[in-house]
């Protein structure tokens, strides 16, 4: 196996080397912040973020195959994280090295699917599902970080915390509370407005762009100086605290200190929602170059950036949305933008880490909630309740149960509530007496359209493939034409629909042969799929049936039709 390293290195020049670089310093400045910012949401020392942005990066440079998709800490891995340690009441250093645990034990799963070449489980989870776990992951977050903003220390499930804040209304920091306010004004301004601001001005466009998108790295910058200038700590505003410099150091978990069995399933939740967020993002991206990216090669990337994230003293991982698009509208043309990005976050962390020590927490508060605000979608409820009702019953279950008990759970009820209606469809599988359109060899449902039809002759579709599930309805659809059709000689089941028939539906297909035979009826085949009838003639069914084998329903109808009437 080829490294996706050797595919883009032998294209490299100095053009694209310049391009790399001027996307990597716009995205090193970006990811500052937000590195900063999810450590805090996951409840980890500063520093952490910092780690887990720097080797894994590098290590997705390699070994990744999206050549714009940008690795490290994200908002709702972060989440997850949190809840998980939360729920295993660690603390103090066994809570970073559950942290730790959780980035090594999810890589391992995403090493062990990419080799086992499993990038299909992906689609287990579906866009539906996704959505509303995602929606209410964003709800969550922002509820988790109105203590920060706000100055006091809520304790308890997001939604219980809402009852302890007004407990403690009279804790809150007036400092703080200005600083958020001025803070989440000026974020969500610059989304909105310093663009188009910034253009009226006479400024270039790729000016107006950058700007817009180190604003968060700008307001960083202006609350370090604001918080030494003013003394921002002796008026009750929390910094982030000492964040030690230098390079991250090998780290390995004290396994016998960690319930780590109670850990082995959401670090699969991880896995699972991390590699999921990262193909969606890396797909995205590389059909905007016509370029693709392998799901496999992707676990592989993914698990090993994790691993890598787990041993240097970082959390979990994956592609995140804003910082890729970033990386991609920047300029960057190959993944070695996303090790030189490594290399000037390892540099901040060099020289500037105990500036980042002044930064007040309240910013990195107010730049949580300004990113994951624009991951909720609650325009999805309304579209998938008009399209598909089943699926809103998914996205609705995930988002409630996400919201109210706990991520994990959310995200597993959803799964569950998707694949089980999923089966319920299939289980009642849509069928139609179809009838020759006249003048044609097409053959269409009698309730849809003007046909030809003959008393003697049933045509039936059935839309699904048959297998277990639905093996039976078949059965009971059949007999319940033929109990109302006295007059009815042949049944020719249409076959161009059914994609696969399983064991179980090939032994109902022989009962409905036999009990037709005896009563005196012709059971035709028509339409049948390649693959299907390579298997079908691996059975007696072929030399059981009552009836024929047909290429064609016209074959059939020409064959076996009497005296053909119009319905409409």
């Amino acid at each position: 196996m080829q490294l996706p390293l050797f595919s883009w290195l032998k294209e490299y020049d100095k053009a694209t080397l310049g391009q790399d670089l001027g996307a990597a310093l716009i995205v090193t400045l970006m990811l500052i912040p937000q590195s900063l910012a999810y450590a805090m949401l996951a409840g980890l020392p500063a520093e952490v973020g910092l780690y887990a942005s720097i080797l894994p990066l590098a290590v997705y440079g390699i070994f990744g195959s999206s050549r714009t998709l940008s690795v490290g800490p994200v908002a709702v891995l972060s989440l997850m994280t949190a809840s998980t340690l939360g729920q295993l009441a660690l603390e103090g250093v066994h809570y970073l090295d559950g942290a730790l645990a959780l980035a090594l034990m999810s890589g391992g799963w995403l090493l062990l699917f990419g080799l086992l070449r499993l990038g299909f489980v992906a689609h287990f989870i579906s866009h539906p599902v996704m959505s509303g776990f995602i929606s209410a992951s964003a709800l969550l977050i922002t509820l988790s970080q109105l203590g920060p903003l706000l100055g006091v220390s809520l304790s308890g499930h997001q939604l219980l915390a809402l009852v302890d804040l007004f407990r403690q209304f009279d804790r809150i920091t007036t400092a703080t509370l200005v600083l958020s306010v001025i803070s989440l004004g000026l974020l969500f301004w610059s989304r909105s407005r310093l663009r188009s601001w910034l253009l009226r001005l006479g400024a270039g466009e790729a000016v107006a762009t950058a700007l817009v998108r180190l604003a968060p790295a700008l307001l960083v910058l202006a609350g370090i100086l604001l918080s030494d200038g003013l003394g921002l700590a002796s008026r009750g505003v929390a910094l982030v605290g000492q964040v030690p410099a230098g390079l991250p150091s090998w780290s390995w978990p004290q396994w016998s200190a960690l319930p780590w069995q109670s850990m082995v399933l959401p670090s699969l939740l991880l896995a699972l929602v991390g590699f999921v967020e990262s193909v969606s993002v890396g797909q995205t991206l590389a059909a905007r170059r016509r370029q693709r990216i392998t799901p496999n090669q992707e676990l592989i990337g993914l698990g090993l950036s994790n691993l890598t994230a787990g041993l240097s003293g970082g959390m979990p991982v994956t592609g995140g949305f804003a910082r890729s698009v970033v990386n991609f509208d920047a300029g960057a043309r190959t993944p070695a933008a996303g090790i030189y990005t490594a290399i000037g976050i390892t540099l901040v962390g060099l020289w500037l880490a105990p500036w980042l020590s002044l930064l007040p927490k309240a910013i990195l508060a107010a730049t949580i909630v300004v990113a994951v605000l624009g991951l909720l979608d609650l325009s999805q409820f309304r579209h998938t309740w008009r399209y598909a009702r089943t699926d809103f019953i998914a996205l609705s279950l995930t988002f409630m149960v996400t919201l109210v008990v706990n991520v994990e759970l959310g995200l597993l009820v959803g799964i569950a509530a998707s694949l089980l209606l999923h089966l319920y469809h299939s289980y009642r599988p849509h069928w139609a007496e179809v009838g020759l359109i006249a003048g044609t060899e097409y053959f269409r449902n009698r309730l849809r359209h003007q046909v030809e039809l003959d008393r003697t002759l049933l045509c039936l579709r059935v839309d699904e493939s048959l297998y277990f599930a639905n093996a039976g309805q078949l059965e009971n659809i059949i007999t319940a034409l033929i109990s109302v059709r006295p007059e009815v000689r042949h049944l020719v089941l249409q076959c161009s629909a059914i994609n696969r028939i399983d064991a179980s539906a090939l032994d109902s297909l022989r009962m409905i042969n036999e009990r037709l035979k005896l009563a005196g009826i012709g059971f035709h085949l028509a339409e049948v799929k390649g693959p299907v009838m390579d298997k079908l003639m691996q059975t007696p069914l072929p030399s059981e049936l009552n009836g024929h084998l047909f290429l064609t329903m016209y074959q059939a109808w020409s064959s076996l039709t009497t005296q053909p009437e119009y319905v409409i």
